[in-house]
């Protein structure tokens, strides 16, 4: 379990889904980190879920939409993007692109 406290009754990334299908995996766990690869298909997404502090990397990218707090908006995420978050985030995506995405999500303990 991470250290960091949820403050809302969103689902982590590895229990939130898309249509009771699970896009993420444990690929490593340790006491300092917990590593998730999600994996989305054209036409797939992830429901509304929060993030505790992450460093993310797009091993496979797509054009998403994503709507968080600050709106929705259309997103090209290339091929070796890489994004991090200090602080518990919450969002929610689906893949309007024509390729499979993956990510790899750093949790950070």
């Amino acid at each position: 379990m991470l250290n960091c406290k949820n403050k809302n009754t969103l689902p982590d990334p590895l229990e939130a889904g898309w249509n009771n299908d699970a896009v993420c995996e444990v690929v490593e766990e340790n006491d300092n980190v917990r590593v998730l690869k999600c994996t989305f298909e054209p036409g797939v997404g992830h429901e509304k879920h929060y993030h505790n502090p992450h460093y993310g990397y797009t091993v496979a990218g797509s054009k998403f939409k994503i709507k968080d707090t600050t709106g929705t908006r259309e997103v090209n995420v290339p091929t070796g993007y890489s994004f991090s978050k200090d602080e518990i985030s919450t969002h929610e995506v689906l893949n309007i692109g024509d390729s499979t995405a993956v990510f790899l999500i750093v949790e950070y303990k």
